[in-house]
């Protein structure tokens, strides 16, 4: 092969190399695009039902209930999180979180739907808006409910954890004490018992 073939074979595989590099390149800002893109379309909607809830009327209070099932999920699935890493025995409580963290979104996306329309229409629906607030109290109440076992397990670890350290700090002091002398003990029941007998007489 002549020098100029090789040299042409040199640069296409260095061109080739390259095209790959940038390819890789554009994959990733591509996928790195679209999580951030789906990160700000979330913040946009937090931000969104943070300053819907400000105001007043049905639509402010539907999002404000929006704003309060998010929190009592939230603080629920970190609870489990902190149960799972503690490796508690949870059972199919984790299925069951993420059955109610499903059906709460569908509840959130309710909830949306009728605050965007009481914010456009004036005539509002009082019945399904009692229903959602129904549901809205059923979803609270299972958070609540999880959090507070969850917390009551806790407490009872603790308790056990408590009870066998103060024993162990029991037979740590004890064993720190110095034996008792024997003479010392026969030295010190002999002076007491001269000393009785001086008291009698």
């Amino acid at each position: 092969m002549s020098p100029i073939g090789e040299f042409l074979m040199i640069v296409l595989v260095i061109l080739a190399f390259l095209l790959l590099i940038a390819g890789v390149g554009v994959y990733l800002l591509v996928k790195v695009g679209k999580k951030a893109a789906v990160k700000a379309r979330e913040a946009t909607t937090r931000l969104t039902t943070h300053v819907n809830a400000m105001g007043t009327g049905d639509a402010a209070e539907v999002e404000r209930l929006r704003l309060d099932l998010r929190r009592e999920v939230s603080l629920t699935r970190q609870a489990v999180e902190q149960a799972q890493r503690q490796g508690w025995g949870l059972g199919d409580l984790p299925r069951l979180l993420a059955d109610l963290t499903a059906q709460a979104d569908v509840h959130d996306g309710q909830l949306g739907m009728y605050a965007q329309q009481a914010r456009v229409s004036p005539y509002i629906d009082h019945v399904t808006l009692g229903r959602l607030r129904e549901h809205q109290a059923k979803l609270t109440a299972m958070c609540a409910r999880i959090r507070a076992d969850l917390l009551s397990d806790q407490v009872q670890h603790s308790a056990t954890g408590l009870d066998d350290l103060s024993t162990r700090t029991d037979l740590e002091i004890e064993a720190r004490r110095p034996a008792p002398d024997p003479l010392q003990e026969i030295d010190d029941l002999y002076r007491k018992t001269m000393q009785e007998r001086r008291e009698q007489h």
